[in-house]
């Protein structure tokens, strides 16, 4: 298992947490988000999911990953 740490702008209250959350689990990793920090931490198996495509899901929610 792998794991990273996004800086995702945009989440601002319990709907965002589990918008990006239920994204991310959408594409098979798990996330835990931060609102203080705007982070979200993930793990995730690189054979079966990249973390571009866990990056594409939370950017397809309307939030941004800062790199």
């Amino acid at each position: 298992m792998s794991n990273a740490t996004l800086n995702v702008e945009g989440m601002s209250c319990g709907h965002c947490v589990s918008a990006v959350e239920k994204a991310v689990s959408g594409v098979g990793a798990s996330a835990k988000v931060d609102l203080a920090a705007k982070t979200v931490a993930v793990e995730y198996d690189e054979s079966k999911v990249s973390l571009g495509d866990i990056t594409a899901a939370i950017e397809d929610q309307g939030y941004d990953v800062v790199k």
